[in-house]
């Protein structure tokens, strides 16, 4: 029998009820900044958490305040067996916000999958309208398949679609009016976030660019963008919208005007791992226990450890490594 101890509370204040969890560390894409280096040494299959596993985390996580749960990767649809995963996570008692995150070349053939699972908040990964930068970005000619699934998730009712946007300097900043003008054709919530120092330095250091600067350019061409009012899921968005348009932009200023002082967020990796803190290699090791007979309560101290270890902040700029492994293989 789980049984709650206390909220996640860290040791600045903060209270924890969101845990983004990986099932996986393969991609059918590699983008630049998410699989950095000529090789990625992926996981082997019983390396990987089981689905049985990861819902005994979810649910000891509930029992102590969790509330929100985001499934992401790697590329979260190309592990077999999502579908009915997806739909168990949705059926726990206890969940508030159950959303994906995907890079959506699979979205437009698995959308009544995704309904059938009880999803109806998606994130989607597409960082270019330009279908030859796109190959550019993410090694792969599939940005028509990103498209329609997008079409597709908005034609099936899924909201709200957030199209997750890195911004990278002298890649895509020629796209970012092309990006606010989509909003105003559908009712896409695009976010604009900033770079991070996840496994290249370098890539970051020439890359990045602020959100600020973002902002003021499209606030120069479409006018002053109209602040929206923070609702409890948004998370760290800053949300904006022109007036008479569908969508809405959002900007997440991860370096330039870190939200750490308001984080809320476990992470639970493909493998295992428990991080209090994205950009820091400090985690907790879950497998072993998990596949040692462990009881719900021993998962509970586990988590409750991870929460003493996030930092108060994580003050790394674009020039700074912050942590040695691969986005693909922690979980965007």
């Amino acid at each position: 029998m789980t049984v709650s101890i206390m909220h996640l509370i860290d040791r600045w204040h903060r209270q924890l009820n969101y845990l983004r969890v990986s099932i996986t560390d393969r991609c059918n894409l590699r983008c630049i900044y998410c699989q950095t280096g000529s090789v990625f040494h992926k996981q082997h299959h019983d390396d990987i958490l089981r689905y049985e596993e990861i819902l005994r985390v979810i649910k000891a996580g509930i029992a102590l305040g969790i509330t929100k749960v985001r499934i992401t990767g790697g590329e979260p649809l190309v592990r077999r067996g999502v579908f009915p995963f997806l739909k168990e996570v949705t059926q726990l008692p206890g969940l508030e916000d159950i959303s994906f995150t995907t890079n959506g070349v699979r979205l437009k053939r698995h959308i009544s999958d995704i309904l059938d699972a009880n999803i109806r908040r998606i994130n989607v990964s597409l960082d270019t309208l330009n279908s030859k930068k796109y190959v550019t970005i993410t090694g792969a000619d599939r940005w028509q398949q990103v498209w329609d699934g997008l079409i597709a998730a908005h034609e099936a009712g899924l909201y709200p679609i957030k199209l997750n946007v890195v911004a990278m300097n002298g890649i895509n900043d020629d796209e970012w009016l092309s990006f606010a003008n989509l909003i105003c054709k559908y009712p896409f919530w695009v976010r604009f976030i900033e770079l991070m120092p996840v496994g290249d330095k370098d890539l970051c250091s020439q890359r990045w660019v602020s959100s600020d600067t973002i902002k003021n350019s499209i606030e120069s061409y479409f006018g002053q963008l109209s602040p929206l009012e923070k609702q409890v899921h948004d998370g760290p968005a800053e949300r904006y919208k022109f007036d008479g348009c569908k969508g809405e932009i959002g900007f997440i200023h991860a370096l330039s005007h870190h939200f750490c002082h308001t984080c809320n967020r476990l992470r639970l990796t493909a493998n295992g791992n428990l991080r209090a803190c994205l950009l820091s290699d400090q985690q907790i090791h879950l497998k072993s226990l998990l596949r040692n007979g462990c009881s719900d309560f021993d998962i509970q101290k586990q988590l409750m450890a991870a929460v003493k270890q996030k930092p108060i902040s994580h003050q790394n700029h674009p020039f700074q490594i912050a942590c040695s492994e691969q986005m693909v293989a922690i979980g965007g």
